[in-house]
């Protein structure tokens, strides 16, 4: 335990000269008390019992603990607690703008992706990744909501469309930059491939589901399931389409639920047909937790205020029963 003020515990030397003028008190009390006997008078006089120090004694440790508490007391706890990161990657592409969902696709997967955050508990970290033909983490996983939000308030749509970066991204999110792809190996053998275990963490893929990259999405979802992470895919828009004209160029897209299933499929998750708040809400209970301990500095002065409150409050209970006064010796 160490004390941020430390200097307030030199009151401690006040305490033994207190328990020194009580004694010196009770002297004089005994010696007045013998006097009158000898003088022939018969005092009113209660009896010597052990609780007569018993008050004095809850005050003393009272005012010893009011004088720790003072001095700013903290020590270094081990808390264990459950955590879990989730990446919300965000298809960025130019399809994204089409409007069978209202306002448009990106727009709609920022409002349900930020309820979503809201929901969280502090032990969750969310990261943000957008991809369109490349991809990018916006944000680290971290607990802040405030940080997050700010990063999906940042997306904005250009590019096509690879499922296989996202993933990718992702996962290099949620290795601390660990993973390295050999694209032969991911093809034929994903299995081999080592990025370490995260099984408490989970990647919410929000897409149309139109890839046009080269980076395989399946082969990405099969490492991330090696991995122990699952994905959960949200489908955005409608299986009928929409047009979307950028640059004077106009084309049709429309909703592929069959990859964002096979992706989910491959990778343990789930797959949401709309974009639901309350569906991104049943992801994090699917999130297999993992308890960690975590060492922090905590302040412990509350408690000893409230230890103290608690020895004044006996002292003063012990004296009323015992003399019908709230302090007596």
């Amino acid at each position: 335990m160490t004390f941020s003020v430390p200097w307030a515990l030199a009151a401690l030397l006040a305490l033994p000269l207190l328990v020194i003028a009580y004694r010196r008190a009770l002297g004089r009390a005994a010696r007045d008390q013998e006097a009158l006997r000898r003088t022939g008078l018969v005092p009113v006089t209660r009896s010597v019992s052990r609780w007569q120090h018993v008050a004095p004694s809850l005050l003393l440790g009272a005012l010893t603990l009011l004088i720790i508490g003072a001095a700013g007391p903290r020590a270094t706890l081990e808390t264990p607690r459950r955590e879990g990161t989730v990446i919300l990657a965000f298809d960025v592409s130019n399809s994204m703008q089409a409007e069978d969902l209202a306002p448009n696709r990106l727009a709609a997967a920022k409002v349900a992706a930020k309820a979503f955050v809201a929901k969280q508990p502090a032990t969750i970290k969310i990261g943000v990744v957008a991809f369109s033909d490349t991809a990018l983490i916006t944000q680290q996983p971290t607990d802040d909501p405030l940080e997050v939000d700010a990063a999906i308030n940042r997306l904005t749509s250009h590019g096509g469309t690879s499922l296989g970066q996202g993933i990718y991204a992702s996962l290099q999110a949620i290795s601390g930059g660990k993973l390295n792809v050999d694209d032969k190996r991911l093809k034929n053998d994903p299995d081999s491939i080592d990025i370490g275990y995260f099984g408490a963490s989970a990647i919410i893929l929000l897409s149309d589901g139109q890839s046009d990259a080269q980076l395989d999405p399946l082969a990405m979802a099969r490492l991330a399931s090696v991995a122990g992470v699952r994905i959960d895919s949200v489908g955005l828009g409608s299986p009928e389409g929409a047009s979307v004209t950028v640059d004077g160029v106009t084309q049709q897209t429309a909703l592929d639920s069959a990859a964002l299933q096979a992706i989910a499929d491959a990778a343990n998750g789930r797959y949401y047909s709309a974009v639901d708040s309350d569906a991104l809400s049943a992801v994090y209970s699917s999130i297999d937790l993992k308890w960690t301990s975590v060492r922090e500095v905590t302040g412990l002065a509350p408690y000893f205020a409230l230890l103290a409150i608690l020895a004044a409050a006996t002292a003063m209970i012990v004296s009323i029963v015992r003399t019908g006064r709230v302090i007596a010796a």
